[in-house]
This record gives structure tokens, C-alpha cells and sequence, in this order.
């Protein structure tokens, strides 16, 4: 390249830089009003709805000391119809919303603070919300003294204003309350037994996405028998899409666990799926593409289980999937005995989940099937993307930068690729005298050893460039797994994408094309483009025809059809991947240019003549095999002699 054509790459890259740079700080300006008016928004109503579910349950609880009175059924001695028509809970920290209902007292749903659902362009965002409609349920199983059965699911809880929601710097607590029923001085009059209760105790930190929750028993000699232990959790949640693209949410949802051995598993995300455990489990989680939400054991395990994840049908566009756990666990005194555990709800992203220590980050797709792909992307790329993102950096940059050096990393592997190729270009003559030597396909046996004696004799290896490019395969298929899975490119845009995490459409055709979509990804069409244009260069400029012509032509096809299968594959794949491999092959196509310009392809050549003109270096094993092959070749002489 001259001196101008530099200048020019120049001056077009500091002009990428300039504009990356303004249309981040003008992004970053305009999300933070509207984050900052959204946040009062929700605050002050949040707010209200609390200060009203206290004051409406501060006198629901009358001081009591009456035995239970069996003439009450199993549904009046478990009921607060009063409480029916009164708000849910609302606890407020730094990351969420949580909203407890009253019916049930489990977590009803919630809403990520900074965190929004997708909404198309033009449209106000969304404050994101998970569990939206209140799709989730959760109670525990109950057998009553009379033999009637209840879930707590089905019964109203009561928060005590005085020991709800003590809040000091860091930490806020929500005791909510299930308390019998015993019949008053009126047949009509039904009161409270104040001494027995079953609690819900969540206790926060408000810098933190995980919330504790302990169920205790407290006097409920009177209602449960003291001998039964065992305890069902039954939780049914069904996430609704909050993404760009309902398809691809809907194939990464399922259900996740970790079994007493520390083994991770989900459930099938493909199909419906169920499995039964009878072995101790440590956490259950529900998730989907970039949210999870995982019920976690303190110290004693679930004892045993069962899951289960079912699909809606085709027409559906919204919810996901149905996700149920059955859950078993002890409680060893119904007077005073407990079981903590603690709920997740929140990113599905590798570093907060890590930072757990419980294996939650095995939840993000990583490719922890097969240890390399997953060794990559924990010890190489996350690390150095998270470096590149500390500096405030767009995220189409941090790619940029990680793919230069991720190339120059892999720098010596593509030299000793080209080295292997311009080999074979300058063996071209003699490689073209054998095929003219041996044209009869009968001959196909003793071109192939005058070929290989050739390139034996001239000190190149044929797998000389096959091996290097095997070394980057595990690279880009580890690149494969990361981009889609990264929390961190959710909603995050850069030139014509709205979402890195997700495809760059620039033309919605508005009804779905067969095998490609219903849109048009303008940085998979580049790829496609950019992968034609450097396998028609590798084609030219890098190999020497060889074999067979209508093999090599069988050959060529392939190598033009596979970019063409891309372009249908990727369509509907995260931005950020498709943007990443046409980095890759434009810095691969600048990277050919300046080996081709760096070696001269004369010179190598007369130095593989020189090789040629020498002795043929045998290695050891090499003459340890001739050995063994006369030792072989004198025995059987020997034992020909004996039998005449």
C-alpha cells in the first residue's frame, strides 16, 4: 500500500472513532433523563402502595390465646377473605420492585430498575418486567389434623406493620404471615391466633440481586401433626417474552438445577421435558435468554424433586414456557423449626453469577458441553472484554479492539498458514510435471508418492496449513457461543444496530421469506460478502491447483455455497457476532496483503530447490521402522530356508 492509501485508512478509522464516540455520549445523555423520570415515576408509586398495605393490615391481627376450634373447616381455619381486595406488597432496594401477593405471600413479580423490554423504535421504553401479569406462584403443601389438605398459595398473608420493612443503610426485611383462624365470642366473629403462624421472612440488600427467604413455623403444633417432616414447594412460573425476537427467547428458556454432586443440568430447551429426582437438590432456577430466576438452599438441600418444562403452541407470541418445580424439603418441628433458602431474580450475566460461587454462571451458554470452548471464553475473552469495557468504551469498539487482538494473538498461527501455502504456490511446477508424469487415473497411487517424496525432499509439510487453521476453529466457534449469550450487549447500539444482542434488520418485509426470515440483516449480508470475496482470493491468489480438476471444481462449489448457507443461517443471529466475523475476515484480508508484500514467494522458492538438492534427513522413527522392516523381511527368508 502507498503512502496515500494509508493516510486514507487513516483518516476513515479516526472518523469511525469520532462518530462511535458522539453517538454513544448523545445515547448515554438521553438514557439517563429518561431513566432518572422513570425511576420517580416508580418510587412514588411503589411507595404509595406500600405505605397502604401496611396501614390496611396494622389492625388485621387480633392478640389472641384460643386453642384451634375444630368446628372451623380446613378453609376457614386458613382464610382472610378481608384482606381479598387489599394491595400486594411492594419492597423497594437499588437494583428493583419486588411485589409480594398478598394471596400466597410469594414474590408475585417484579420490575429491574435500569433494566427495559424491548420496544420498537420510536416507541418510550418500558421499565422491564419479570413474572409480568403476576405468572408466578408458589406455596407449599399443607396436611391438616382433620385430614384436609391446603396450599399456602391458596391463603391470604399478613404483614405486621411493626416488624415489616426495618430498614436500616443496607438491609430491609418483609415478614409476612399466614395465621388460623379460630371461631370469636359471634358465630359470625372470626379472629386470629396470634401465637401460630406460618412465616414468609425476605430479607434484602439493596445493592444485591438475591433476597433471603426463610419459611418458619411458629406453634403450628395445634394444626400440623408433629410427626409428618416432609414439605412440598410447589413453584409454577411463566416468563413472557421481554426480547427482540420471540423465537430465540423461547428456545433458550428451560429449567437449571444443581444436584448434590455440584453438577449442573437443564431440562431439554427444545422440547418439552420433565425429569423426577430423588437425590438432594441445591438450587432451581427458571430461565430465560438474559433473566433468571433461581431459588437457592441455605444450608440443607431440597431432598428430592420434580420438573418439568411444557410449550405453548404456534400461535402464541408472548409467553414462553410453562416451568413447574415440586419441590421437597424438612422441617423437623412444626412448633419452631425452619428451612432458609434465597432467591435470585435478575441478569442472566456470567460475572454477577459467578460471583455467587454456586455455579449459577453455568446458566449462560457458554459451550460447556466441550471444555475448550468454555475454558476460552472464561480465561480469554471475558476477561479482556471486561478490561475493554472499565474504559467506557461502545461495545461496537470493544469488539473491534477484541478482534485485533484476538488477530495479532493468533498472528503466528496465520504466518505459518500463508508460510504453508506459498510453499505449495512455489512447488507449483513440479507438483504440475508429476499430474503430466501420472495423467491415467490408475497412476493416482504413484502420483500421490511422487508428490509426497516431493514435498519430503523440499522440507513442506502438506498439513502445514491445515493444523493452524484447526488451532483457530475453537476461537471462533468459542466467539460463536459468547456474543449471543453476553448479557452486556443487551440494548447496547452501535451504527445502524439498535441492539448488538440481537439481529440488525434494515428492511422488515413484513411477512416471513422460507429459510430466511422476515428481515433483512445488513452486517450478515457484509459478512457474507466479505467471506465470498476472501474465499475467491484464497482460491486465486493463495493455492496451487492441484488433483483432479473436476474434484477441484466439486471443491470450489463448496467453498462458495458454504457463504451462502451463512448468509440464511445468521440471519436471525446477534448483531454483535455478525459484525465480529466481518472484522475478522477484513483483518484476515489485510493481513494476506502484507505476508504477500513481506515474503518474497522467488526467493523461497530457490531455497526449496536448495532443499531439494540435499539428502533427505531420516528421522529416528523413520529409520527405526526400516529397521524393524529388515528384521521382518531376514526372518522370513530364515523360516523359507527351514522348510525346504
Amino acid at each position: 500500500m502507498d503512502k496515500n492509501t494509508v493516510i486514507g485508512l487513516l483518516l476513515i478509522f479516526g472518523l469511525f472513532l469520532g462518530f462511535s464516540f458522539y453517538q454513544t455520549n448523545k445515547a448515554k445523555q438521553f438514557r439517563e433523563a429518561q431513566e432518572q423520570q422513570m425511576a420517580e415515576q416508580a418510587a412514588q408509586k411503589a411507595e404509595e402502595a406500600a405505605t397502604l398495605s401496611l396501614e390496611q393490615d396494622s389492625a388485621a391481627v387480633t392478640n389472641t390465646n384460643i386453642s384451634a376450634d375444630k368446628s372451623l373447616s380446613a378453609a376457614q381455619q386458613f382464610s382472610n377473605p378481608q384482606l381479598a381486595d387489599t394491595n400486594d406488597y411492594v419492597v423497594e432496594t437499588d437494583k428493583a420492585y419486588y411485589c409480594f401477593s398478598k394471596k400466597g405471600g410469594y414474590l408475585k413479580h417484579l420490575y429491574l430498575k435500569d433494566v427495559y423490554r424491548y420496544t420498537p423504535k420510536g416507541e418510550p421504553k418500558v421499565m422491564l418486567e419479570l413474572f409480568e401479569g403476576g405468572s408466578n406462584e408458589m406455596g407449599i403443601d399443607l396436611l391438616l389434623k382433620d385430614q384436609s389438605e391446603i396450599s399456602t398459595r391458596d391463603c391470604f398473608f399478613i404483614a405486621d406493620a411493626e416488624d415489616t420493612l426495618v430498614v436500616d443503610e443496607k438491609h430491609k426485611t418483609l415478614s409476612l404471615r399466614l395465621y388460623p383462624n379460630v371461631k370469636g365470642d359471634s358465630v359470625q366473629c372470626q379472629t386470629q391466633d396470634a401465637k401460630s403462624y406460618i412465616e414468609y421472612l425476605y430479607t434484602f440488600n439493596n445493592d444485591d440481586y438475591r433476597f433471603g427467604f426463610k419459611v418458619r413455623f411458629v406453634n403450628m403444633g395445634k394444626y400440623l401433626y408433629q410427626n409428618k417432616h416432609d414439605y412440598t414447594l410447589n413453584w409454577k412460573a411463566v416468563p413472557h417474552c421481554v426480547e427482540k425476537r420471540y423465537e430465540t427467547e423461547k428456545m433458550l428458556t428451560s429449567i437449571y438445577y444443581m444436584d448434590n454432586v455440584d453438577d449442573v443440568g437443564n431440562l431439554d430447551e427444545r422440547k418439552d421435558d420433565q425429569k423426577e429426582f430423588t437425590s438432594p437438590l441445591k438450587w432451581v432456577s427458571v430461565k430465560q435468554q438474559f433473566f433468571t430466576a433461581s431459588l437457592i438452599v441455605d444450608d440443607k438441600p431440597f431432598s428430592s424433586g420434580s420438573l418439568s418444562v411444557q410449550g405453548f403452541d404456534k400461535s402464541e407470541t408472548s409467553r414462553l414456557k410453562k416451568c413447574v418445580a415440586s419441590l421437597d424439603f424438612e422441617i423437623p418441628d412444626v412448633d419452631k423449626g425452619s428451612f432458609g433458602m434465597s432467591m435470585f431474580v435478575g441478569p442472566n450475566q456470567y460475572k454477577l453469577l459467578k460471583g455467587y460461587g454456586m455455579k449459577l454462571e453455568h446458566q449462560v451458554p457458554l459451550g460447556w458441553g466441550f471444555f475448550l470452548l468454555h475454558w476460552i471464553n472464561r480465561f480469554a475473552i471475558i476477561p479482556v472484554f471486561n478490561w475493554l469495557s472499565n474504559y467506557g468504551l461502545s461495545y461496537g469498539l470493544i469488539i473491534l479492539i477484541l478482534t485485533l487482538i484476538l488477530k495479532i494473538i493468533l498472528l503466528p498461527v496465520s504466518y505459518k498458514t500463508y508460510m504453508s501455502s506459498a510453499k505449495m504456490r512455489a512447488l507449483k511446477p513440479e507438483i504440475e510435471a508429476i499430474s503430466a508424469r501420472y495423467p491415467k487415473e490408475e497412476d493416482m497411487m504413484k502420483k500421490q508418492q511422487a508428490t509426497m517424496s516431493l514435498y519430503k525432499s523440499a522440507g513442506v509439510s502438506p498439513a502445514g496449513g491445515c493444523l493452524p487453521m484447526l488451532l483457530q476453529m475453537p476461537i471462533l466457534i468459542a466467539m460463536y457461543r459468547f456474543f449471543p449469550a453476553a448479557y452486556e450487549l443487551r440494548q447496547q447500539s452501535f451504527l445502524w444496530a439498535e441492539d448488538l444482542s440481537t439481529y440488525d434488520s434494515i428492511w422488515d418485509f413484513g411477512r416471513v421469506v422460507p429459510l430466511y426470515g422476515d428481515h433483512m440483516s445488513l452486517f450478515t449480508i457484509l459478512m457474507t460478502i466479505a467471506t465470498l470475496v476472501y474465499t475467491w482470493l484464497n482460491n486465486k491468489l493463495m493455492n496451487p491447483t492441484q488433483g483432479n480438476k473436476d474434484q477441484q471444481r466439486m471443491m470450489n462449489i463448496m467453498m462458495y455455497m458454504m457463504p451462502i448457507m451463512f448468509l440464511f443461517m445468521f440471519n436471525n443471529f446477534s448483531s454483535a457476532l455478525t459484525y465480529y466475523y466481518l472484522l475478522f475476515n477484513l483483518l484476515t484480508f489485510a493481513q494476506m496483503f502484507i505476508f504477500r508484500v513481506a515474503i518474497n514467494e522467488d526467493k523461497l522458492r530457490a531455497q526449496l530447490q536448495e532443499n531439494m538438492k540435499k539428502p533427505v534427513k531420516k528421522s529416528k522413527w523413520q529409520l527405526k521402522m526400516e529397521e524393524l522392516a529388515k528384521q521382518q523381511a531376514q526372518l522370513q527368508k530364515q523360516q523359507a530356508q527351514k522348510r525346504k
